[in-house]
């Protein structure tokens, strides 16, 4: 019996790791440690108050404080516990299809840097574009089965908190680390409003080559018991393993940045 247990954990943590890989995942893992590091980099530029050098040291810090190889273990593990093999073998099959494997190109090229630049000097352009078009009508549906303003309020929330983190190191005589967390939890709501904007952007961005019919199959996908159990796992998955990090990020710029006093986190 536990012969058959370890076996058949064996092929859900291998098919997993190939969900990881085939699916956009692996390559958009890949990069947050860079977006972390570069989100608190310019923020600390952008408040004049830290020099660009320092900035920069800091940013490198932050950024090896994000392991890209420990998030990918730790999705690879919440998908084993949360998803059956049934589950996992759908979703693999599903971006081993055609459409599947033009979604994870679309998704990884749209998560590069250049790409951020991009959607941002376009924005307005295709927003007036697609105005009261069906491709702009299925973006609420698709927000809400593929959570995509949610978990990018939740990367959006840490890298201000990376960023609160490296002020309150920074800033010994300005508000502590836990009185801005409490602020930017406060003003989440808020920033849900900015943030969408960003999304309907970025998904306007990323599928325009993708017709209405392949859309909706994408959604009709995520909507599966087996495509939203993923998209589930996976996003709390990340929001979790980037967020852990956070907390140390204080700790550690006091060390380099005023090795003989302390602060509170």
């Amino acid at each position: 019996m536990f012969a058959s247990l370890a076996q058949a954990q064996s092929q859900s943590s291998t098919l997993s790791e190939s969900v990881v890989r085939v699916s956009p995942l692996g390559e958009i893992i890949a990069q947050y440690p860079a977006m972390m590091s570069q989100g608190i980099r310019e923020g600390l530029k952008q408040t004049g108050q830290v020099d660009p050098l320092i900035a920069d040291t800091i940013g490198g810090i932050v950024g090896r404080a994000f392991s890209s190889a420990d998030i990918r273990r730790q999705v690879i593990v919440d998908l084993d516990e949360g998803l059956n093999e049934s589950q996992l073998q759908s979703v693999l099959d599903w971006y081993e299809t055609p459409l599947g494997e033009r979604i994870t190109q679309a998704e990884v090229a749209a998560s590069s840097p250049a790409a951020w630049q991009e959607i941002e000097s376009k924005a307005s352009s295709l927003m007036e574009k697609y105005k009261g078009t069906q491709r702009a009508d299925l973006f609420a549906h698709f927000d809400r089965v593929s959570r995509a303003t949610e978990s990018t309020v939740d990367t959006a929330v840490a890298v201000q908190l990376g960023l609160a983190s490296a002020m309150s190191a920074f800033n010994s005589q300005g508000p502590t680390y836990e009185q801005m967390k409490a602020e930017i939890e406060n003003q989440r709501f808020m920033l849900r409003g900015v943030v969408e904007q960003q999304v309907y952007a970025a998904y306007l961005y990323t599928y325009e080559q993708f017709s209405i019919q392949e859309l909706q199959q994408y959604i009709d996908f995520l909507e599966t018991d087996a495509g939203s159990d993923y998209n589930c796992v996976v996003t709390n998955s990340i929001q979790q393993a980037i967020l852990e990090p956070v907390d140390s990020i204080g700790s550690q710029l006091v060390r380099l940045l005023n090795p003989g006093g302390s602060r509170a986190q």
